[in-house]
């Protein structure tokens, strides 16, 4: 059997080419980065559908692909795909940004429960499902359809469930306890939709329309040493593979983390992009250089928050997903929502051919735990603040502040009194509120 590979390898004339929950609010594509490709490998067992799309400068008819593969293809194991299928496979995985809004720390929300006047102050940091548990409420399902995250609650007491849609940023009117109230009683459920914010990825590069190809193989690997052929400078390489049994990560090569789940100074917002590509350039020196990095591993059915909507069973069809119809149901009439059953990884991949001499080998791991890259931004309550609760927030919003900066100085490398100057940042603090100023003096020794 013949080894194979993959990726754009040289051109005909002399053009260069490359081988290769909260409220969303701007993600970080491959469009960042000038020499990239990208790879979706489709893997379920022995069987492959590769898809290739490469980056290009000049006429595309300069250039040739050669594309070594394991067998005689038939025409039939050939297939000339959509660019937006690739282009949506990088948005619903891109790192994302996401911002909460604090509230007006002085707002204390009393209810009467058997009897007792109860006072609360909504300012946990809690997973959802543990907060609606709190509060006597229960997530009986959760889906993203479209442009809406929904849930479907239960709960056995209005004022637990208005509790509970408050503290996940609802406004309900006034006498919404008592119709509230009637329905529990008639025993029905509580359907909650919120939207999702939608951005269009801006491209820098024009692609060549993806080549996908069907094969078998034992081996589970991707190429990459003939792409560096006649490339003089680092290559980006994204690389999204579906299967249905999980995680991918790679044998030869250290899979590492993507630093997430973060709060960023809400300043950065407009700059997002430049600030993610910032991150990954100082993680990708930490880290020796040589790794492969995850940047998102997530069932395809769902997403929170959703960089895009998750891709539909037709865009899934196209790119290589040959078991979709795989099902056996009780009903016959019952028809699977999109993307079950497709679990897809992203990996982010900086490399010559000094740092990987060898082709990228791959072992499906199993793991469905979902991981994302996520950035927060959390906005400070803007208005007059006038009680206890007022003055303790105003002393964790300095502190915060502060955590903000020492986390972005330490993912950028970039100094503090830089960021500081950068987005305009003087009234967040210089030092540690937490530490005395005569410790800042005289340090211990």
């Amino acid at each position: 059997m013949l080894k194979f590979f993959l990726l754009l390898i040289g051109s005909l004339l002399s053009f260069p080419v490359y081988g290769f929950c909260g409220f969303y609010v701007s993600r970080a594509t491959s469009e960042l980065y000038n020499k990239s490709s990208k790879v979706a490998i489709v893997r379920d067992g022995i069987r492959t559908v590769l898809t290739m799309s490469n980056d290009y400068k000049g006429d595309p008819k300069e250039f040739a692909i050669v594309i070594p593969v394991p067998q005689i293809l038939k025409k039939e194991q050939i297939h000339v795909n959509r660019q937006s299928i690739m282009e949506h496979l990088d948005a619903y995985t891109a790192p994302r940004l996401v911002e909460y809004y604090d509230r007006d720390p002085c707002i204390v929300m009393r209810y009467r429960e058997n009897g007792a006047v109860v006072d609360m102050l909504i300012e946990k940091k809690e997973s959802v499902a543990d907060k609606a548990k709190s509060f006597g409420v229960v997530i009986e399902a959760s889906y993203t359809v479209g442009e809406y995250d929904i849930m479907i609650l239960s709960s056995e007491k209005s004022s637990g469930l208005i509790r509970f849609l408050i503290s996940q940023g609802y406004t309900l009117p006034k006498g919404a306890e008592r119709i509230v109230n009637s329905y529990i009683k008639q025993g029905l459920y509580f359907f909650v939709a919120k939207v999702n914010l939608k951005e269009k990825a801006k491209l820098g590069f024009t692609y060549l329309r993806p080549l996908s190809i069907a094969y078998e193989s034992r081996r589970f690997m991707l190429p990459i040493r003939l792409g560096t052929v006649n490339a003089h400078e680092d290559q980006e390489l994204f690389i999204f593979i579906l299967t249905r049994t999980g995680r991918v990560e790679t044998v030869n090569y250290r899979t590492v983390y993507v630093p997430t789940d973060i709060e960023l100074p809400p300043a950065t917002k407009e700059d997002f992009a430049n600030v993610y590509k910032t991150i990954f350039n100082n993680q990708w020196k930490k880290e020796g250089k040589k790794v492969v990095f995850l940047e998102y591993a997530w069932d395809m059915g769902w997403c929170d928050p959703c960089a895009a909507d998750p891709l539909t069973r037709e865009e899934l069809r196209e790119i290589g997903v040959f078991w979709l119809d795989d099902y056996r149901f009780l009903e016959k009439r019952r028809v699977p929502r999109p993307g079950v059953n497709v679990y897809v990884t992203r990996l982010h991949v900086r490399y010559n051919k000094d740092l990987f001499p060898d082709d990228i080998m791959f072992i499906s791991t199993g793991n469905k735990n979902n991981y994302q890259v996520r950035y927060i931004l959390r906005h400070p309550f803007v208005g007059n603040i006038t009680c206890p609760e007022g003055e303790k927030y105003l002393r964790e919003l300095k502190k915060r502040r502060y955590q903000e900066l020492v986390d972005l100085a330490r993912l950028t490398g970039w100094s503090i009194d830089y960021i500081r100057k950068r987005y305009g940042l003087d009234n967040y603090p210089v030092s540690d509120p937490d530490i005395p100023w005569w410790k800042k003096i005289w340090p211990k020794k």
